[in-house]
């Protein structure tokens, strides 16, 4: 098997030679298509050959195709780095983000594929990635199993969405929500781990040794425990008022998590400084989503936004970039063009939510907001497509 590996890695192109390279491309390239369709739609210029109505296909693409991308690029990339073995590579991995790319086409064109088809490639997606993955980790007796449970569980809140679609449900929200639920835990487990980490080292790099940031502790645990409690509330109870206040104590906590690991002084590193601005919008989020469920005057659109097109958002294209320069052989240093990529993100973020909250023109902040949000991916393409379809740095056989 380690034979057979090696040669498939010798005989692949860079671009499929690891994970992230077709999924973090893929993946960005989705986000700016189904959003453009998305906004077009909103203007009227275009209605969608998909079975879904257009808000449902928009709320499903950019959960389950686009950030699902980047969860199975992620995922793809950390498991070597966990296991010790060589990544998926080749046929195999070219094999998967076809899958991945044909359930995207068979969703837009359900019309006429039909849904069962579509429901079929699409949750088969995660059954294969998750396949793929439990197989790495079992081999190598790894104690990252339960991450691979969480791509179980999303492949499921995909299936119950694709359920809701067909009227089966008396949620039709459900999916949608399971889908945000387990992707904000999957957000404060690897965001736990590798914040504090990266910005540790970056203060120990610049001679700062007072107040460290430290791996989790049993502080860590509670917030992640009430969060999931809060979280599992809202999408079995969605307008229950006991679940509003267990997301305001769990948005309040992850404020708190948060302000221990120090990122205001690692802003002279967008690097580093961009995971934070990223894992802010998780308590903003949480805090919104339980007011909103208290309090009709706030939308509750602006807390999915601030959980989406903030944290989700922010968080993707911090990782991308991050693991992209490291894993090309390149310096984990942002030039001012990967600078100007996040601050797009999160002024999109930014008006996304205002025009949710009504402090800015509707209208106006959508349009905005997409056109921000749209750019940062353009120029993540135009800046790190070259680095995921080219070679290693230094090694020609990478």
């Amino acid at each position: 098997m380690l034979a057979l590996r090696r040669a498939r890695m010798a005989a692949s192109p860079p671009f499929l030679r690891g994970g992230f390279r077709p999924f973090f491309f893929l993946g960005a390239l989705w986000a700016i298509v189904a959003l453009v369709l998305w906004i077009l739609v909103l203007w009227g210029a275009l209605t969608l050959p998909s079975i879904f109505d257009p808000l449902a296909w928009h709320r499903h693409e950019m959960l389950f195709g686009f950030v699902g991308a980047i969860v199975a690029g992620f995922l793809l990339t950390a498991i070597p780095n966990w296991t010790g073995r060589l990544p998926i590579a080749g046929l195999p991995l070219a094999t998967l983000a076809g899958l991945w790319a044909a359930a995207r086409l068979a969703m837009l064109f359900s019309a006429v594929t039909g849904q069962m088809v579509a429901a079929l490639l699409d949750v088969g997606f995660y059954l294969v990635l998750a396949g793929f993955a439990a197989r790495e980790v079992l081999a190598a007796k790894n104690r990252n199993l339960p991450l691979v449970g969480m791509v179980l569980l999303l492949g499921a809140a995909d299936a119950t969405d694709h359920a809701g679609a067909l009227g089966l449900l008396s949620d039709p929200d459900i999916g949608v929500h399971a889908a945000i639920a387990l992707i904000v835990i999957m957000i404060s487990l690897v965001g736990g781990r590798i914040i504090p980490s990266f910005t540790r080292n970056w203060m120990t790099k610049q001679g700062i040794v007072e107040r460290l940031p430290s791996q989790p502790t049993r502080l860590d645990i509670l917030v992640l425990g009430l969060s999931g409690a809060a979280l599992l509330a809202w999408v079995a109870l969605p307008d229950s008022r006991a679940g509003g206040w267990l997301l305001v104590s769990a948005g309040l906590s992850q404020a708190l998590r948060l302000s221990r690991w120090g990122g205001f002084r690692s802003a002279r590193d967008p690097l580093v400084f961009i995971l934070h601005v990223g894992y802010l919008w998780v308590p903003i989020g949480l805090l919104l989503l339980g007011v909103s469920i208290m309090d009709a005057a706030i939308p509750r659109s602006a807390a999915i936004h601030a959980l989406t097109a903030g944290a989700m958002s922010t968080m993707i294209l911090a990782v991308m970039t991050r693991a992209t320069l490291g894993h090309t052989g390149r310096a984990l240093v942002a030039t001012s063009r990967t600078t100007i990529l996040y601050c797009l993100v999160t002024l999109g973020a930014l008006l996304r939510v205002a025009a949710g909250l009504g402090l800015i023109d509707y209208a106006i902040g959508r349009d905005a907001a997409a056109a921000a949000w749209v750019s940062a991916f353009i120029l993540f393409l135009a800046i790190y497509g070259p680095m995921l379809f080219g070679a290693r740095l230094g090694d020609e056989n990478s």
